[in-house]
């Protein structure tokens, strides 16, 4: 059964920091590119990072630009979000994600994500 785990959400305060992991079962995480997405209630899901494959691309929403680093061991079977200088507008469920099929360009992860997990709520208040 292809699954998704995240865990590591939290509350935090402003200017603080947390560690999203997101653990793969019953797939190998390698084959496939890892997206973080996260939504607020009544509002789309955004992506906010993805990591390639291969040749470590990554790609960031510009509002967690040089604050937020994705990641991913793959011998763990396990992807990363690393938040810093965590504001307010950061508050929202973050979910991990991967394509349901294989990718056509390994070093590439803008792609269309369609198997999710269940999200962890980050909430950064005062």
């Amino acid at each position: 059964q292809v699954q998704l785990k995240e865990s590591g959400g939290g509350l935090v305060q402003p200017g603080g920091s947390l560690t999203l992991s997101c653990v793969a079962s019953g797939f190998p995480l390698d084959e496939y590119p890892v997206g973080w997405f996260r939504q607020v209630s009544g509002k789309g899901r955004e992506m906010v990072a993805c990591i390639s494959i291969t040749d470590n691309k990554q790609e960031y929403a510009d509002s967690v630009k040089g604050r937020f680093t994705i990641s991913r061991d793959d011998a763990k079977n396990t992807a990363y979000l690393q938040m810093n200088s965590l504001e307010p507008t950061d508050t929202a469920i973050y979910y991990c994600a991967t394509p349901s099929t294989i990718v056509p360009d390994p070093s590439a992860c803008l792609y269309d994500y369609h198997d999710w997990g269940q999200g962890t709520q980050v909430t950064v208040s005062a």
